[in-house]
């Protein structure tokens, strides 16, 4: 198994690039969501089977499948998670250092946004609210029942170049060729608000450098990554020295045994063994090029698949940051963080 060598500042605000920009509620999401890169294939290709499925009977349909809450609750944005899916290494290498290095991971969006405030193309429009907390900047819906995902070049949105990321796939409906954020048509997410997974249980408390589920500090329970710094007993979930620490929400973590060995699979039931990927590993970490999907054409950007065989744990590109600066985060998040959104 390969060593995780830590990010740097610029490698990480080269890795958040893509996503900085986007609300704060479904930055956690696909921070979240990105530990889970095999679950994201899998409910990004369920979507393409299922076309026909929307609204209630979508959110009803998606609340039965067995994925993390956080993969549940971005298929209410379908071009985004077709996007983490088509640039699959991207998404391994996002998840893997949120996995590892949460607090640097949100520090580095906060680079980012005041990037592109500083630049011009981060600010407040009829579609989203940007403010600012401290030295920390918020973007949240105007609305509170329709997201707009903004449209953008996220190696040309943020004023200096930054150097794309290898393999990159434009991906259409969230690629927008130019300087600024272009939004589109507003995805209306009242439909899954009866669910657990839904929008609004999701935030951040940036003070502290936590993503928020239920106003408490989401905590990962994938088995795709772990932390090979600090190896705990043989349990696969980070913070933990074997059974009976507190999980997400300040539950046990019941799906390890007491010793160690994993005993919910990714699917979070029980006597699963994980094998993502059908077992393979270097294909669930973004090695390996991504499957056929269904119902797509790569056309002019066919060489979409060989992003992940290019990309290695310690052979991360470089960004052109300039002089962004980068804060290290706060103090280690506290049980029942922030209110939704961030606020303090």
């Amino acid at each position: 198994m390969p060593t995780y060598t830590p990010e740097s500042p610029e490698q990480l605000q080269q890795l958040v690039a893509p996503i900085a920009l986007y609300p704060d509620s479904l930055v956690a999401e696909i921070l979240a969501a990105a530990s889970y890169p095999e679950q994201v294939v899998e409910a990004d290709r369920w979507l393409q089977s299922n076309p026909g499925l929307t609204g209630q009977a979508l959110g009803q349909a998606v609340n039965s499948q067995p994925w993390d809450q956080s993969v549940k609750a971005l298929t209410a944005f379908p071009s985004v998670l077709a996007n983490m899916d088509r640039n699959l290494s991207w998404t391994s290498s996002l998840g893997d250092a949120y996995y590892n290095q949460p607090q640097d991971v949100m520090a580095a969006v906060q680079v980012m946004r005041q990037r592109a405030q500083a630049a011009g193309t981060l600010q407040s429009t009829p579609q989203q609210a940007v403010t600012t907390q401290g030295p920390d900047i918020d973007i949240e819906p105007v609305s509170p029942d329709v997201v707009y995902v903004p449209a953008y070049d996220p190696w040309t949105v943020y004023g200096a170049p930054i150097v794309a990321w290898p393999g990159w796939y434009p991906y259409p409906g969230i690629w927008f060729s130019g300087p600024y954020l272009s939004f589109g048509v507003g995805i209306p997410i009242g439909f899954f608000a009866g669910f657990a997974w839904g929008w609004h249980h999701w935030g951040f408390d940036w003070h502290h450098r936590a993503v928020l589920f239920n106003h408490s500090p989401y905590l990962s329970r994938s088995v795709t990554f772990f932390n090979r710094r600090n190896f705990y007993g043989g349990a696969g979930v980070r913070g933990s020295r074997g059974a009976g620490r507190a999980g997400l929400g300040g539950r046990p973590n019941t799906g390890f045994s007491a010793r160690g060995g994993a005993r919910f699979g990714a699917t979070g039931r029980a006597g699963i063994t994980v094998r993502p990927f059908d077992g393979n590993v270097r294909a669930a970490r973004g090695y390996t090029a991504p499957r056929g999907q269904v119902g797509r054409s790569s056309g002019a950007f066919s060489g979409f698949g060989r992003g992940g065989e290019t990309r290695g744990f310690s052979a991360r590109g470089r960004a052109s940051v300039g002089d962004g600066g980068f804060r290290a985060g706060g103090a280690a998040p506290r049980a029942g963080g922030a209110p939704r959104g961030g606020r303090r």
